[in-house]
């Protein structure tokens, strides 16, 4: 795997990454992480798609990991809008299509399936499938539903605390909140502690209020424009994003297939192996189709 810096159309610095097969590939792999992550939380499952053939790209996105930061204070998540994340994402593939070879799928995690989701509404095309874990069509949060968390970012950002932490712990570290499995939860926490360059911490109220306005934005008319074949996965107690809302994606999108994965996890691609070793294999088997 070799990590080079890319450059956004504003010029935005992002730290990307690719990992070519030293031979013919069945195909090319975009992998998208989610909000406050890093590309060596996912080493594991790049490894696995890397060793069954697949071309495997991504890099983190701007405010996060290895990429340039929006903020004084690093540890805070920050996002004034989600529109530059897609115009780095649809500049990405763009680039990305047209340099590696076919099939082009994408697999993306949380905030990444958001983003791919808004990609693909605007017409973004050679992308033959895409698998959306836990993605972030809308938002759940301690019980609170997207609407009112929506709501509760406008105020506190009226109020002067646009930039400020929403809480001030790591709260995915908490029991089995992300992952049910301690050695993942050890693993990340490591990341952070050997590499704090990386690392980033609890979103700000201007995240979860462009997060909510970018949600917006993907509405029913424009879900059913959306003819690439793709795949949801979520779980029945995600604690972070509203299955409700991925089932009603599922249903909306014209050539799309969902299942559900018992406990409440977040991170599916990073539980014990009881969990995520069929989460892969769901995923594989549905990718099989196309490469």
């Amino acid at each position: 795997m070799a990590f080079a810096q890319w450059r956004a159309d504003d010029g935005w610095p992002l730290r990307s990454f690719a990992w070519s097969q030293t031979g013919q590939a069945r195909g090319s792999m975009l992998f998208l992480n989610g909000r406050g992550d890093f590309v060596e939380k996912y080493l594991e499952v790049l490894a696995h798609w890397h060793d069954r053939g697949w071309n495997m790209a991504g890099f983190d996105w701007r405010g996060q990991g290895g990429s340039g930061r929006l903020l004084a204070d690093p540890l805070t998540c920050h996002q004034d809008s989600f529109d530059p994340l897609v115009r780095d994402l649809t500049s990405y593939v763009e680039e990305w299509v047209r340099t590696t070879p076919g099939p082009h799928t994408i697999v993306a995690h949380s905030m990444g399936g958001h983003l791919t989701l808004r990609m693909l509404t605007d017409g973004v095309g050679g992308i033959d499938a895409a698998v959306l874990a836990c993605p972030m069509i809308d938002m759940r949060v301690a019980g609170v539903r997207g609407h009112a968390l929506g709501l509760i970012g406008r105020g506190a950002s009226l109020i002067g605390l646009r930039r400020r932490k929403v809480w001030h712990r790591d709260i995915g570290d908490v029991g089995g909140r992300m992952t049910s499995c301690p050695e993942r939860r050890a693993d990340k926490v490591w990341w952070k502690t050997t590499y704090p360059a990386i690392a980033a911490g609890p979103p700000s109220w201007g995240w979860v209020l462009a997060a909510r306005k970018s949600i917006q934005k993907l509405t029913p008319q424009r879900l059913s424009a959306i003819t690439t074949p793709t795949l949801l996965l979520g779980t029945e107690g995600d604690p972070v994003v509203d299955v409700r809302a991925i089932r009603r994606a599922a249903a909306t999108l014209p050539n799309a297939e969902f299942e559900i994965f018992e406990g409440g996890g977040h991170e599916l691609l990073r539980e014990a192996d009881s969990r995520r070793l069929p989460v892969l294999d769901r995923i594989d088997g549905f990718l099989a189709r196309f490469a």
